[in-house]
C-alpha cells in the first residue's frame, strides 16, 4: 500500500469512527435524560392497580394484571441496562480508533516532504486544524465517560454481582412472583435488606403477600410441633450426600455388584436418561434417586424410582425471588447444575451456578427458594450442600472471599453466616464428630478449618492448602485428611491440637477427594494414579496406574474401593495394604461423577444417562 493510500484510509477512518462515536455518545446521553426524568421500575398504572388490589385483594384479575404489569417493568429494566452498558463499550472503542486513527494520519501527513518555501499562514493554518481534531477526540472521550458513567450510576439498585457480560438478554430475567400482605414482612437477608439482586425500588422488591388461599402453596412456617429429624444410624442406611452419609467417602450399603457391562447390558437393572446436563453425583433417599441437571434457559430437579428407573417428578427451577436477569459465565466441565443435592428424607435441597438455592418436599412441591447472590467464579460454583437436624450449609467461597451461609431448613432463612479468612474454593463441605460434638469441616486456600454447627464460630484453622482446591476433606478416627494439586497431601491430627501429623507431595489430587478406611488413606489423581497410603504415617503402600484420569472420588462400599475414571470404567480394589484389583467393569460413557450406593446396587450418573447397576 502507498503513502498516499495509507495516509486516505486512515483518515477516512479517524472521520468514520469519530461520527459514529460522536452518533453513540449523544444516543447515551438522550437515553440518561429521559430515563432521569420517568422511573423505569413504577409506573403510575401499577401504583393504581396496588391500590385497587387493596380495595379488593379477592380480585384475581387484579393480580394477574400486576404480576404481568412487573414482569414487563423488570424486562424492560434489563433491557435499558444491556443497552447502555453496549453503548458504552462501542463508544470505547469507537473513540480509541478514533484517535489511533487519528494519529496514524497525521503521522503519514508529517513524513510527506514539502516546498522549502512554507508561508507562515499555512503553518498557522494546520496548527489551528490540529487543534480543533484534537479538542473533537477530547470532547468525545469526555462523552463517553460521562454517558457510561452516569447510565451505570443510575442503575446501581443492583448489587455489583460479578455476571458474564453476554451479547443477548436472556427471555426469562428470572422474576420474582408478586406476593401481596397488608403488613410489611420480616425479610430473609441478615440485616433486613431487600435481596441484593432485586431492584430496591421495583413493585417485586416491596414484598406483597398474596391471598391466604395463594401463599399456602408454600408454607414456609416452621411446624408447631416438635420436628424429628433422621438419626445418624437413620442417614447411615442412606446415600444422601455427595460422598454418602456426611460427605465422608464412606457408604454403609452392602452386597455391592463387582461385575458389569453397559455395552452389553450385562447387570444394568435400567437405565434412564436426564434430560438437562449437570456434574452433580446421584444422591439416594428409601425409593428415591435425586440428581440435577440445567443450562442457560432451565434449572431443574430430577426424582428416579430406585426400582425401575421411571421419574417420578421434576422440580422446575423458576421465580425464585432475586434470581439474577443474566446467567454467570462458567466452564464446561463445570456448567451451572455441579453441586449435587442433599436431603434428609423429608425435604430437598439444591443448588445451582446462579446463585439460586432451593427446597422441596419429596414429592417435588417447593417449600421455599431464594437467591444467595451470583458466585464471582471463573469456573462455576461446584460445592455441594450438606445438612444437619434444621442447619443447611453452603460453602460459599468466591472470588470475593470465603463464605459459610447456614440456612433453616425450614424456612431458607439465615441462622448465621461466617466470613472466612480463605479465597476461592471448589470443594464441598464434611460433617465430623470430634470429641463428643460435630464439626463442620472445610478445604480452601490457605485453610483446613473447622467450625461449630451452632453458631459458626472458627474452631480451629491450618494454613496448609494453595492453589484452586477443588477436592473436599476426608475424616476418620480423629484425623482430618486434605490435598490439593499443587500443594500437598496433609494429615491434621485433632487429639494434637490439631497439627499436622504428616504430609506428602507425591501424588495429589486436582478434582476427586480422599477417602479413608481401615486405617488406609486412598488417592486418585487426574493423571490417572490411584495410590494408597497408611493413615496414621503417611506410608506408600502401593500405587497403580490407570490410562485415564480419575475425576470421581473414591468411595469406602462394602470392604472394597470403588473408583470411577472419566471414561467410565470401575476400579475395584480391595481395602488392604496390598494391592488387590478385583475387577475394572466399565459403564461404556464417560462420566465424571462418584457414584452412589443402596444395598446390592450401584448408582452412576454418566454424561448423558443415569445406570442403576445390580445383580440379574
Amino acid at each position: 500500500m502507498t503513502k498516499p493510500d495509507k495516509i486516505k484510509l486512515s483518515g477516512n477512518t479517524a472521520l468514520f469512527s469519530g461520527i459514529f462515536a460522536l452518533f453513540v455518545a449523544v444516543l447515551l446521553l438522550l437515553n440518561y435524560w429521559q430515563i432521569s426524568q420517568t422511573d423505569p421500575l413504577e409506573s403510575t398504572a401499577m401504583k393504581s392497580l396496588v391500590e385497587q388490589f387493596a380495595n379488593d385483594p379477592g380480585n384475581q384479575d387484579l393480580q394477574q394484571e400486576i404480576r404481568s404489569l412487573d414482569l414487563l417493568a423488570r424486562k424492560a429494566y434489563f433491557s435499558s441496562r444491556w443497552q447502555i452498558k453496549t453503548g458504552s463499550y462501542l463508544l470505547i472503542i469507537a473513540s480509541i480508533l478514533f484517535v489511533l486513527s487519528l494519529r496514524l494520519y497525521f503521522s503519514l501527513i508529517g513524513k510527506i516532504d514539502r516546498p522549502e518555501a512554507t508561508s507562515q499562514n499555512e503553518i498557522g493554518e494546520r496548527i489551528l486544524s490540529h487543534k480543533w481534531l484534537l479538542g473533537v477526540s477530547v470532547v468525545i472521550l469526555l462523552m463517553a465517560i460521562f454517558a457510561g458513567f452516569k447510565s451505570e450510576n443510575y442503575f446501581e439498585l443492583f448489587e455489583n454481582h460479578q455476571m458474564a457480560t453476554t451479547s443477548e438478554i436472556p427471555e426469562d430475567p428470572g422474576i420474582e412472583v408478586i406476593e401481596i400482605r397488608e403488613e410489611k414482612p420480616q425479610l430473609e437477608n441478615e440485616k433486613d435488606e431487600v435481596p441484593d439482586s432485586v431492584p430496591k425500588n421495583s413493585i417485586a422488591a416491596k414484598e406483597l403477600i398474596l391471598p391466604a388461599e395463594e401463599s399456602k402453596k408454600e408454607d414456609k412456617t416452621v411446624p408447631e410441633s416438635s420436628p424429628s429429624f433422621p438419626t445418624l444410624p437413620e442417614i447411615q442406611k442412606q446415600h444422601n450426600s455427595f460422598r454418602g452419609p456426611l460427605g465422608q467417602g464412606t457408604t454403609f450399603a452392602k452386597n455391592i455388584p463387582t461385575d458389569w457391562d453397559g455395552p452389553s447390558g450385562k447387570n444394568i437393572l435400567w437405565k434412564a436418561d436426564i434430560p438437562l446436563p449437570g456434574y452433580n453425583s446421584p444422591v439416594i433417599w428409601d425409593e428415591k434417586i435425586l440428581v440435577a441437571g440445567g443450562n442457560s434457559s432451565t434449572r431443574s430437579v430430577y426424582c428416579f424410582n430406585k426400582k425401575d428407573g421411571s421419574l417420578l417428578w421434576q422440580h422446575e427451577v423458576k421465580n425464585v425471588p432475586g434470581s439474577p436477569g443474566k446467567i454467570p459465565k462458567t466452564t464446561d466441565d463445570t456448567g451451572l447444575s455441579a453441586p449435587s443435592l442433599t436431603t434428609d428424607g423429608q425435604r430437598v435441597y439444591g443448588i445451582f451456578g446462579n446463585g439460586d438455592i432451593i427446597c422441596t418436599d419429596m414429592e417435588g412441591n417447593q417449600i421455599w427458594a431464594k437467591n444467595l447472590g451470583v458466585p464471582d467464579n471463573h469456573y462455576g460454583h461446584s460445592s455441594s450442600l450438606i445438612s444437619w437436624k434444621e442447619k443447611l450449609f453452603v460453602q460459599y467461597d468466591t472470588n470475593k472471599g470465603g463464605k459459610i451461609i447456614t440456612l433453616n431448613v425450614f424456612t431458607g432463612d439465615v441462622i448465621w453466616q461466617k466470613t472466612r479468612e480463605s479465597k476461592i474454593s471448589w470443594a464441598s463441605p464434611i460433617l465430623a464428630k470430634i470429641d463428643g460434638s460435630y464439626q463442620l469441616i472445610l478445604s480452601a486456600n490457605p485453610i483446613v478449618a473447622g467450625y461449630n454447627l451452632e453458631d459458626g464460630k472458627e474452631l480451629w484453622a491450618v494454613k496448609c492448602m494453595s492453589g484452586e482446591v477443588g477436592p473436599s476433606p476426608a475424616f476418620a478416627d480423629g484425623i482430618i485428611y486434605a490435598a490439593n494439586e499443587y500443594a500437598k497431601l496433609v494429615a491434621i491430627n485433632s487429639a494434637d491440637n490439631y497439627t499436622i501429623l504428616w504430609s506428602d507431595n507425591e501424588y495429589l489430587p486436582e478434582v476427586s477427594s480422599p477417602a479413608v478406611s481401615k486405617g488406609l488413606l486412598f488417592i486418585a489423581t487426574s493423571f490417572g494414579v490411584f495410590a494408597c497410603y497408611d493413615a496414621k504415617s503417611g506410608e506408600k503402600y502401593w500405587e497403580y496406574e490407570s490410562p485415564n484420569g480419575f475425576y470421581g472420588s473414591p468411595m469406602i462400599a462394602d470392604g472394597k474401593v470403588y473408583t470411577l475414571d472419566m471414561q467410565g470404567i470401575m476400579y475395584i480394589m480391595e481395602v488392604s495394604k496390598e494391592f488387590n484389583l478385583i475387577g475394572q467393569p466399565e459403564i461404556g460413557e464417560e462420566t465424571t461423577t462418584t457414584p452412589a450406593f443402596s444395598d446390592g446396587r450401584i448408582f452412576i450418573r454418566t454424561n448423558r444417562s443415569l445406570y442403576c447397576i445390580g445383580e440379574k
